[in-house]
């Protein structure tokens, strides 16, 4: 019997709140400990480095687990497998406010591999539930989640300094997210649709022996290097351009807060298009014009940055958006994620050391500025080619018949 529209609008409403609540976990349980860095280092007496890897830690999660995490729903589900992320995330932060250094460096730990669950298979519920809408609302949970961390980051500090409270309640106050996102998921555990199986025919080739998901993946990887330099750079090279500490901290918010912009209106736009291949372009030629402007007119900087982010953060949401344009159904975006997330977020992990590094050894920021912006380009060639209206090879689907392109996980 066919279910009532009212019923459907109600159901899909229903899904959408819980997408987005999830979106809500994949960024500010990580990010809340940046603006309680100093408080960390002071409390446990950690040198620069020490405090960096509260930063770095989730990301080499990402990278090491997102590979993994695409072969869970397979075994338990798509729908067990994004609870199962919550309750990580859950346990990480709660282990992360238990006390000790130690506990410190191993929550963070737990929250990075829930996050990159979560990173990996996200993506494919769009796939499988929205296909006709994956790029808009890619748009609209990649602002949820950029929001969210905005939102998160600025009260921590507050929190932290109120009356009976410390940098660990300020911490556990994440808490809740994982909290409420699971308690709107778990009605879906009993649906039908996470009962079904699809029998994956072993003709099925890896998803690293396709091109198509090569380009994906160095477009995705690309964009994380250059976002994660971005961010943790800029401030260092407004200094070095004369700016104060106060000038540089502020700049640094308008970065985060641009990288959200092309969530509102560009992005949600790319399905009206042939293809993507001029977003792709325009969006990595963004990016290279913030960067060579921070290095040829640095007083400008704030125009800058904003090109930087527009460029950062919507390379960003397409790229997420390839995941399931790119692919046929949503075992194929959940392999795909996993190669591509796990990539790009080792790039990120690794970027800001290497750039670091480069910024030593050349004395200033003139160099790295220059090799990044030579990065833009290849990122727009990839793009250009990554772009292109196609998914990965047909042939990846052997045992699926064309009308189950939806694929639903067991």
């Amino acid at each position: 019997m066919a279910r009532p529209a009212n019923d459907n609008t109600r159901h899909t409403g229903r899904l959408l709140l819980s997408v987005f609540l999830i979106a809500t976990n994949l960024r500010a349980p990580f990010t809340s400990a940046a603006p309680l860095l100093e408080t960390l280092r002071d409390t446990f007496q950690l040198d620069a480095a020490e405090a960096g890897l509260l930063i770095t830690l989730p990301l080499l999660a990402f990278a090491f687990i997102s590979p993994i995490a695409a072969a869970l729903p397979s075994r338990i589900g798509l729908e067990k497998s994004l609870l199962l992320a919550l309750v990580i995330i859950g346990i990480g932060i709660s282990v992360r406010s238990g006390g000790p250094v130690s506990t410190l460096y191993l929550g963070t730990a737990v929250i990075g591999v829930g996050i990159a669950i979560g990173n990996v298979l996200l993506p494919s519920v769009l796939k499988r539930d929205f296909p006709e809408s994956v790029a808009p609302l890619t748009a609209s949970y990649v602002l949820v989640m950029g929001c969210t961390a905005a939102l998160v980051s600025a009260i921590a500090i507050p929190v932290s300094t109120m009356d009976g409270s410390d940098w660990r309640v300020a911490l556990l106050l994440t808490l809740i997210l994982p909290i409420v996102a699971a308690g709107f998921w778990l009605p879906r555990l009993g649906r039908k649709e996470d009962r079904k199986t699809v029998k994956l025919d072993e003709a099925r080739p890896p998803i690293w022996k396709s091109s198509l998901a090569w380009q994906v993946t160095v477009f995705l990887g690309l964009d994380c290097f250059l976002y994660y330099v971005g961010v943790s750079s800029l401030p260092s090279i407004l200094e070095e351009a004369q700016f104060t500490q106060d000038q540089a901290g502020s700049m640094h918010g308008v970065l985060l807060l641009s990288t959200a912009l092309p969530g509102l209106v560009p992005i949600p736009l790319a399905p009206q298009m042939k293809d993507q291949r001029v977003a792709a372009v325009a969006l990595s030629l963004s990016i290279m014009v913030g960067l060579l402007g921070l290095h040829l007119a640095p007083k400008m900087a704030v125009l800058w940055i904003l090109f930087f982010g527009f460029g950062a953060g919507g390379g960003l949401i397409l790229a997420l958006s390839f995941l399931s344009l790119r692919t046929l159904d949503a075992i194929d975006a959940a392999a795909l994620s996993g190669l591509s997330q796990g990539v790009g977020y080792f790039l990120a992990a690794i970027g800001p050391t290497m750039i670091g590094y480069l910024h030593d050894v050349s004395a200033g920021w003139g160099t790295p500025l220059l090799i990044c912006s030579g990065l833009c380009l290849i990122m727009a060639i990839v793009g250009a080619i990554a772009g292109r209206d196609r998914h990965i090879s047909m042939d990846r689907l052997p045992a699926v018949s064309c009308s189950d392109a939806g694929g639903r996980f067991k």
